[in-house]
């Protein structure tokens, strides 16, 4: 089950970081911007929250994979809880994403399925 745990927490950081580089870094490309939800007039006024958000993507995805990679180390309990938080936190921002705008809930299912099954694991 840790290897399992391990290759699920370290898709999941990856995804995050992939993400993450989207938002901070190609948020003017027009390609994303129906998946941003933005017009082109509003690059501009967005460009603080995706910078900072896909920041904070990356950062959450470091943790997902360091959390994972300590489940076989000499502390493999801070490791569960490090991959727990950054998985639970997810599956919550997952619901928050939703209830805040129903057309992003192909992304929202995207952003809490696969920390819900690594949260799921980690709770058997």
């Amino acid at each position: 089950m840790t290897g399992l745990l391990q290759v699920l927490g370290v898709v999941f950081g990856v995804v995050l970081i992939a993400v993450g580089t989207l938002e901070s870094f190609f948020y003017r490309d027009q390609r994303f911007y129906r998946l941003f939800l933005i017009k082109p007039e509003d690059v501009p006024a967005v460009r603080m929250w995706t910078f900072n958000l896909g920041f904070y993507n990356m950062v959450w995805g470091v943790g997902a994979i360091i959390g994972a990679l300590m489940l076989t180390g000499a502390e493999p309990a801070a490791g569960r809880a490090l991959l727990l938080f950054t998985a639970a936190g997810h599956v919550i921002l997952g619901v928050i994403l939703v209830l805040s705008e129903r057309r992003l809930w192909a992304s929202a299912i995207a952003e809490a399925l696969l920390p819900a099954v690594i949260v799921a694991l980690l709770l058997l």
